[in-house]
């Protein structure tokens, strides 16, 4: 360091009469690096990066000596106040009641929403293939949604008027008026059920993103091709896939995946005339047949006889 100072000082001294003289080759690497590292001690963080914390009970000069900002006496100085404590009286959300509805976190749904204008938008750049279905990876690989919530991907209608590529996705849930958009420009739309540790493994292209055990349900159970079909596309799943695409077991998810109208992937098991849910009865069904009901009310309209009677 202090040769390199007399160099630089031996050639900014120089006259007209002792001309400049060039330094040696072998300095020259030297001269390059001409930043002191006293620029180290100069660094220092953003302004309002960080706030100094307050030490408390550190003598009267500090501000917050001797009670320490507590006041005297009482809970709020010796202990801790829960929320909503009201002196030992009912609380007030217990005699007023709350305001609003708030979902219990076992019933309640994490979902990352993408609109039909921005799936467009990135099929006019290239980003997205529409001759290929569009599923949660598609998605999340193209960077069209920035992230996978827990439950998967909801489709809504936003832009739906700038929608012009029929394209086929395959999403967790949809709204009714995205699903009549898609179907509109000749796509279509499947919802069907995904786990938070599914939507992990789709991510990382070990699990199936479309098919299931129930999505290859044979509809005939005479069809014997279309059994040996599923069990070779079973048997290609295992080979290309660590993980098997769960189903739901849960009557909510169950309910909603079986409805038609959310285009659910479990709509074929439902049987004709019978709605989704496994609870209630569809309407205009009865426990009874009405054929034997029929019969009864004949026989009690022609007066009935012994041999007529069901018991």
């Amino acid at each position: 360091m202090p040769p390199r100072l007399q160099l630089l000082s031996r050639a900014s001294t120089t006259t007209a009469r002792t001309p400049y003289q060039p330094l040696a080759p072998f300095l020259y690497p030297q001269l390059q690096h001409s930043r002191s590292a006293s620029i180290l001690a100069s660094l220092s963080d953003t302004k309002g990066a960080y706030n100094k914390r307050i030490r408390v009970g550190r003598g009267p000069s500090s501000g917050y000596g001797k009670t320490s900002g507590r006041g005297h006496k009482g809970q709020k100085q010796h202990g801790k106040v829960p929320a909503g404590f009201n002196g030992g009286q009912t609380p007030d959300w217990v005699v007023s009641g709350t305001r609003g509805e708030k979902l219990h976190p076992n019933f309640s749904s994490e979902l990352s929403p993408v609109n039909l204008n921005r799936i467009q938008h990135f099929i006019s750049q290239s980003r997205l293939d529409p001759s290929l279905p569009i599923t949660l990876k598609e998605l999340a690989s193209s960077r069209c949604i920035h992230g996978v919530a827990r439950d998967g991907v909801k489709l809504l209608a936003r832009g739906k008027e700038e929608l012009t590529t029929p394209i086929h996705l395959v999403v967790s849930r949809a709204s009714a008026e995205a699903i009549a958009a898609v179907e509109k420009a000749g796509g279509s739309v499947t919802t069907r059920y995904y786990t938070p540790f599914a939507v992990k493994n789709i991510r990382k292209g070990l699990m199936d993103p479309i098919h299931s055990l129930q999505s290859r349900i044979i509809m005939s159970e005479d069809s014997v091709a279309g059994a040996e079909q599923a069990a070779d596309a079973i048997a290609e799943e295992r080979m290309r896939y660590k993980f098997r695409l769960p189903d739901p077991t849960g009557r909510k998810d169950l309910e909603y995946y079986r409805d038609e109208a959310h285009r659910g992937y479990l709509s074929h098991t439902v049987a004709a005339g019978q709605g989704p849910s496994l609870f209630f009865r569809t309407p205009g069904t009865s426990r009874r047949s009405k054929g034997v009901k029929g019969e009864v009310t004949k026989a009690k309209k022609a007066g009935g006889t012994e041999g007529s009677r069901l018991w």
